[in-house]
């Protein structure tokens, strides 16, 4: 009998971002990004999603979200549950408050026919002087309370409120409210999904969930600021339930065994330059750029490969984890 071959090998790959129009957002990303709105403002990159497309390599023009219906086991390798892209990365932009939202667990997502819900959490890349988010409620408030305040207007004298800087990172599970706004740039690694519960909106003409906001909402939540946890190698900036998120210095060039060092086996990762440029190279493929808040996806069966320091490299690594595996 021929023993399985298992999946094909696929090289690692830049992903162009996908730029999404919000109310909230910015006419012009410079110099974040060198990209003018033609529309509507541009509030959120989408760095990861199903319609981002494929930059270099073979699948060139292809979109993450057609690759992973095409190759799930040679991105994600063995063990993961689901062929489904796990993890969403983006970029946010606000030059306007956000709603004051809430996102349903799994449990919720699937009552009401969704796959997963949405824990999240940001990584602040940039902060101006006094940023703040919303964070989970004041201790004490009902939610009788926020639904009267939702209707009075005066929702915000309910809601923590929570300083920011730059290389701070914030964990948001699913059942907080919470609200981003202005003043900070975030990376935010989420669970790939879009449900936004818009529990108050500053008035904006857009449809509220407020029933289903209340239902989603746990007044006691695990939300807040992450220690970050140094060690030899790395910065581990949160290590929870679906996402593990490090900073990693390259000096030089780094090895992909040495990033991926301590893992129980092969994985999809997301490299993402916060500031300066890197390189990956390996035997078989070309070279891929990372460019300066760019980011290259590293398949589970991606050949061994480096990634090297270009200039001012300030290198984020993402994985996904499966449920109920926190290391």
């Amino acid at each position: 009998m021929l023993s399985n071959p298992g999946p094909a090998q696929l090289a690692p790959f830049r992903i162009e971002p996908y730029y999404r129009e919000r109310v909230w957002g910015f006419l012009d990303l410079r110099p974040w990004y060198d990209h003018r709105a033609a529309g509507e403002p541009i509030g959120e990159v989408w760095l990861t999603g199903d319609n981002c497309k494929i930059a270099t390599g073979e699948h060139t023009g292809t979109t993450l979200g057609q690759l992973f219906r095409e190759m799930p086991d040679a991105l994600l390798g063995k063990g993961a549950p689901s062929p489904e892209p796990p993890l969403l990365l983006k970029m946010l932009f606000a030059k306007e408050k956000l709603s004051v939202q809430v996102h349903p667990d799994d449990r919720m997502a699937r009552k009401y026919g969704e796959p997963v819900g949405k824990t999240e959490c940001w990584y602040v890349v940039a902060a101006e002087p006094g940023a703040a988010l919303a964070l989970g409620v004041k201790p004490g408030v009902t939610l009788d309370q926020i639904r009267a305040e939702i209707y009075d207007g005066t929702l915000e004298q309910s809601l923590n409120v929570v300083g920011i800087a730059a290389g701070d990172m914030i964990y948001v599970d699913a059942g907080t409210v919470h609200a981003v706004w202005p003043g900070s740039v975030v990376l935010e690694t989420q669970q790939n999904s879009d449900l936004t519960y818009r529990m108050f909106d500053y008035g904006r003409p857009r449809e509220l969930h407020v029933e289903k906001s209340l239902e989603a909402t746990r007044l006691q939540t695990r939300a807040g600021k992450i220690a970050p946890q140094v060690l030899d190698d790395r910065t581990v900036l949160v290590d929870a339930e679906y996402f593990r998120v490090e900073r990693v210095p390259v000096d030089g060039t780094m090895s992909g065994s040495n990033l991926a060092k301590d893992e129980a086996g092969p994985k999809l990762s997301y490299l993402f330059a916060v500031a300066g440029t890197g390189r990956i190279t390996g035997a078989g493929f070309e070279p891929v750029e990372l460019q300066t808040r760019g980011i290259v996806a590293i398949p589970a069966t991606s050949p061994a490969y480096e990634v090297e320091d270009l200039g001012g490299l300030d290198l984020i690594r993402v994985t996904p984890k499966w449920a109920g595996t926190i290391a």
